[in-house]
């Protein structure tokens, strides 16, 4: 009995090699097993104060977020990135947590953040804390080792790239910007610089409170005014090239802020701003489901 089993299992495996059982399709190219998807990023997701994650960056690359926002204060020469002085850090640097990560990331992945998707921009917001003029000077020097990286202004034209760097925070920082004939940086503003004659080439991005501009907070339905100042916004700043973001809305899990989210999404907001960068991740995925 041994002996006939024993000869049905050399049969068995003489045919395999003869062909006549079909291996799996991976196994006859000789690769290790079946190919897992590109994880597909998520346009839309901006991670708040991202530096306050476990993981600063990481995290949200994990959870596929194509934004993340650093602040950062000038100390001694150097851009350490905290929101509060009292949590300053001389290893937490911006080029240690985001600029050297990030230029690594962009090589593994042969010219984009996420590997396969090179039409697909990455955001990089950086808040100044501390005096604007000054900060974004050392953030310019910062930036030059790294400039492939980063999409430029040269005389008139912007040359994309794989990572776009926004400037936020202290407004010092937009008369040193705009004088500038070469930067690798753009400027955020607000909507009161919405269809002003400050082109897209240097403010790509209207960023607002949007507790400061809407009353509704996700209960009931929308009111018709403030749903039409919503799209009226968005479209004005769409028509110029320029990309639309709300900070300040209901962050808390739960059905207010899905119903903010909705009414961004569906009024064309680019970057759903949080700090829950699963809820957001899950919520999108929804979505488009």
């Amino acid at each position: 009995m041994a002996l006939t089993t024993r000869r049905r299992a050399l049969a068995t495996l003489g045919a395999a090699l003869a062909g006549g059982i079909a291996l799996p399709a991976h196994a006859q190219a000789g690769e290790r097993g079946p190919r897992h998807p590109r994880p597909r990023p998520l346009r839309h997701a901006h991670a708040h104060n991202d530096y306050e994650h476990p993981r600063p960056l990481l995290d949200a690359l994990d959870h596929r977020f194509t934004s993340v926002e650093a602040d950062i204060h000038l100390v001694d020469g150097q851009l350490l990135v905290a929101h509060d002085p009292v949590d300053l850090d001389p290893r937490r640097t911006l080029e240690s947590l985001y600029l050297k990560p990030l230029a690594a990331r962009v090589r593994a992945n042969h010219g984009s953040v996420y590997r396969g998707h090179h039409h697909t921009p990455f955001q990089l917001l950086v808040d100044i804390k501390t005096e604007g003029a000054a900060t974004y000077a050392e953030l310019h020097r910062h930036l030059l080792p790294y400039r492939r990286l980063f999409t430029s202004y040269s005389h008139g034209k912007v040359r994309r790239a794989a990572v776009t760097a926004v400037v936020s925070g202290d407004r010092a920082a937009r008369g040193p910007m705009a004088a500038q004939k070469v930067r690798y940086a753009f400027y955020d503003g607000r909507l009161a610089d919405l269809g002003t004659s400050a082109p897209a080439s240097l403010i790509p991005l209207i960023s607002d409170n949007w507790s400061l501009n809407f009353g509704w907070q996700g209960v009931g339905p929308i009111p018709a005014a403030e749903r039409e100042k919503l799209r009226g916004i968005v479209s004005a700043a769409h028509a110029r090239g320029q990309r639309v973001r709300f900070w300040a809305t209901p962050d808390l899990p739960g059905p207010r802020r899905d119903a903010v989210w909705g009414e961004l999404l569906a009024a064309g907001v680019d970057h759903l701003n949080t700090d829950d960068l699963a809820g957001l991740e899950a919520f999108l995925d929804a979505r488009r489901r």
